[in-house]
């Protein structure tokens, strides 16, 4: 276990965390500290309530970008040449009687 110090809305501290990942918890509370700096004003002077609101916008930006993710693609539309088609039909039906006329005789 590594301890990392972090300063997260102009407050310090430190925790604990596995080694090899202190880089990646510091990345994590550098969001939290921005998310709290984009609220401004809006701050209390409650600070567990500060972090509070900061983790649950991060958290609805997080379910909101895996709510994109999740959602499936329109399937592509398709433009059918109806007259197209119906003269490869036909001609797919002389090429079958001309093959049956064949086997017959």
């Amino acid at each position: 276990m590594s301890d990392v110090r972090l300063e997260v809305g102009g407050r310090r501290y430190t925790i604990a965390c596995a080694d090899g990942q202190e880089d990646s918890v510091r990345h994590l509370a550098s969001m939290v500290d921005a998310k709290l700096a984009q609220m401004g004003t809006n701050l209390s002077n409650n600070e567990a309530k500060n972090l509070l609101f900061a983790a649950i916008l991060l958290a609805d930006e997080l379910d909101e970008a895996n709510k994109r993710v999740a959602a499936p693609a329109p399937p592509p539309k398709v433009e059918i040449d109806i007259s197209l088609v119906a003269e490869k039909l036909e001609s797919l039906a002389a090429t079958l009687e001309n093959a049956a006329s064949r086997l017959e005789g």
